[in-house]
């Protein structure tokens, strides 16, 4: 069990913590790592002032970023699964550690390590309230840099919808959300923070939880609205395609920690029972839960903006080590891909990618884990049906009926075996 805390920089340490993470501050204090520590100013000097309990719940997002860059998978017993002791200082411990339980089966669910959290007394805003200006637009919309949330964000202004776009900003696709936001919602605010956690010792890169910080730089964001402060419940939109949200296993092999899990329906609703038992009056939605990325494409509202934008836009998994190049051959370059030849639309994604032609027989193409792994899945559904393929990770507790769930990994399934037949991977 490795014990971590995020505390304000002015509370002392915790008693035999393994590791210490300062929050919202540039702390610089020896032994001791920092996070969010760009956000208050941000914040500040828009005038947004968001709610405690969204302060509260950013706070927890924040640590539990910072906890998965600090706790190296390589010491656990399996390579893989650590145990994780976090505790995080709040303004209102004694509700969130009522929602502690909860809060620990999702970070479960969301990175396959054994949690325990704790909240202590001693944080919340971290500067003092100045003069407010609520927010005119009439909902959030994640905007990361990849193509679904790019149609996402194009499908909301087509729908009406005033979106205040949330980023969470990465080294390769800063100024990609930028574009998208001035070309798609040009009157709406841009809002792009960053987690920026700094562990006082060498990262982890699987990083699995990471994307928490984006969910709670939305839920932050909502609280400052106008329509919030007026009582309202304010739409929190996460575009993501139903394929990858439900991460089934491509093989028996790969367990679903392996890729991220933050649409999944299970996990966003134990994070919804939890904002709303803090009454926080944010509604998370994925319209897409029930579509492929290829059908996200041939829906989306505005084919034009998209069809101009849409070859910038990230889905690489391994973007930032291939020189911010799509690699072509990690599952989520894979599903992109084949996104293209379900649309029917020529794929002239920027630069190209770096392993192009799956179909070569060599170890960094056909012969890849993550196209082999397609490659067996694509086998398996052929020749034994998708029940086959999905097995028990999807069940009635995670999902209620999992019918519309199974056939959206069906097609999406589909969708990648056209791709490889196309390309010429056996």
């Amino acid at each position: 069990m490795t014990s971590v805390a995020c505390l304000p920089q002015d509370l002392p340490d915790i008693p035999d913590t393994d590791i210490r993470f300062d929050i919202y501050t540039n702390s610089r204090t020896p032994g001791r790592g920092r996070v969010g520590d760009l956000v208050p100013g941000r914040l500040r000097r828009l005038g947004l002032f968001p709610s405690g309990a969204a302060w509260d719940f950013m706070s927890f997002a924040m640590a539990v970023v910072a906890a998965d860059e600090a706790v190296s998978r390589v010491r656990s017993p399996d390579g893989w699964t650590r145990k994780i002791d976090l505790t995080v200082a709040v303004s209102d411990p004694a509700f969130w550690n009522s929602e502690s339980e909860r809060l620990t089966q999702a970070l479960r669910f969301l990175s396959g390590d054994m949690w325990s959290v704790q909240f202590i007394a001693g944080g919340g805003m971290p500067f003092p309230r100045g003069p407010r200006r609520p927010r005119p637009e009439d909902m959030i919309c994640l905007l990361s840099g990849g193509m679904d949330s790019l149609i996402g964000a194009i499908d909301a202004v087509s729908e009406g919808r005033q979106p205040l776009l949330v980023s969470q900003m990465a080294k390769g696709d800063t100024q990609d959300q930028r574009t998208f936001a001035s070309s798609v919602a040009p009157r709406s605010l841009h809002l792009q923070l960053n987690h920026h956690a700094r562990p006082p010792c060498a990262s982890e890169r699987s990083q699995r939880a990471r994307s928490i910080a984006f969910l709670g730089f939305g839920v932050m964001a909502a609280t400052c609205l106008q329509s919030h402060a007026d009582g309202e419940i304010v739409e929190l939109r996460m575009p993501e395609n139903g394929f990858i949200s439900q991460n089934v296993p491509l093989t028996p092999l790969r367990t679903g920690s392996l890729s991220t899990r933050t649409t999944h329906p299970y996990f966003l609703r134990l994070i919804q029972e939890t904002l709303e038992a803090a009454d926080l009056r944010v509604h998370i939605r994925n319209p897409y839960e029930f579509q492929t990325k290829g059908e996200m494409l041939k829906g989306c509202q505005d084919p034009a903006l998209l069809a101009a934008l849409v070859d910038t836009s990230t889905s690489c998994g391994r973007y930032s080590r291939t020189g911010f190049q799509h690699c072509g051959r990690c599952v989520p370059c894979q599903v992109r891909r084949a996104a293209y030849v379900a649309w029917g639309v020529p794929d002239r994604t920027v630069k190209g990618y770096k392993y192009e032609h799956l179909g070569q027989k060599d170890a960094r193409h056909a012969g890849f884990d993550d196209v082999r792994s397609v490659a067996i899945a694509i086998e398996t559904v052929s020749l034994q049906g998708i029940s086959a393929l999905i097995g028990g990770s999807m069940n009635v507790q995670l999902l209620g009926d999992p019918t519309p769930y199974r056939r959206v990994v069906k097609n999406g399934i589909a969708e990648l075996a056209a791709l490889h037949s196309k390309l010429g991977v056996t």
